[in-house]
């Protein structure tokens, strides 16, 4: 087989650190989820209604990752920089058109995880009907914390999910409260993709969303699961 000869040397794989081994963990795709807890959907503007509605997805370029703890600069082209907290499902095998039964047995770990926003443009965008790439798919704009493996957590269906900026709290909930928990989650992007290890699923945020500021520092937990952490640097 001849080796292909590119044009300039291929980007590195993303990846994160899988706690407790040597190994990471490579990165295929980044699948959001909008709108996943009642009071956050109310504080956006848009009521969710399961027994009539779906869920919805957004989707984040593998290349905007960045491990949790690093620094990244104010975004360019916004005045409205947010944080979204949420749970991350790492998939670890083949999954397509599961049922939710079937759904946890691809499920090979968790993480904490940051939704950076910029929260202007993801409206204009929104309000627009246009889609909302320049809000949500920028560079350096989903961090992570390392992959807890799955474990005898088995599949998670409560757990306190909280972010505080510079020491003070801006999201308290509990999984719980997820509108779809993870298995219809899965079940239903199962239905319109060939889920694949490497997978990562943003299940969504709570209530408290906000902006910050250079200088800032944001740091997130989830019981049994880890935590996050990002500090906003100056603009470039």
């Amino acid at each position: 087989m001849t080796t292909p000869t590119y044009l300039f040397s291929p980007p590195a794989t993303p990846s994160l650190p899988v706690l407790g081994t040597g190994a990471r963990f490579p990165v295929n795709r980044i699948f959001c989820v909008g709108r996943n807890y009642h009071a956050h959907a109310v504080e956006m503007g848009r009521p969710v209604d399961k027994a009539t509605m779906k869920p919805f997805y957004f989707t984040k370029s593998p290349s905007t990752l960045v491990e949790s703890g690093a620094s990244v600069p104010y975004p360019t082209g916004t005045a409205n920089y947010h944080y979204e907290m949420e749970l991350v499902v790492a998939i670890g095998a083949q999954g397509f058109r599961l049922t939710e039964a079937d759904a946890p047995r691809i499920i090979c770990g968790y993480a904490a995880g940051l939704d950076m926003t910029r929260r202007d443009l993801q409206l204009v965008a929104r309000d627009q009907g246009r889609p909302w790439d320049l809000g949500k798919d920028f560079e350096k704009s989903a961090v992570c914390s390392p992959i807890l493996p799955i474990g005898d957590l088995g599949l998670l269906t409560s757990g306190a999910i909280t972010l505080q900026v510079n020491g003070e709290t801006k999201q308290s909930a509990d999984l719980a409260q997820l509108i779809w928990n993870i298995p219809e989650l899965l079940a239903d992007l199962s239905q319109y993709y060939h889920l694949e290890p490497g997978d990562l699923i943003y299940t969504g945020t709570p209530e408290g969303v906000g902006p910050v500021q250079p200088g800032d520092r944001i740091s997130g937990h989830i019981d049994r699961v880890g935590d996050v952490s990002l500090t906003i640097g100056q603009p470039e």
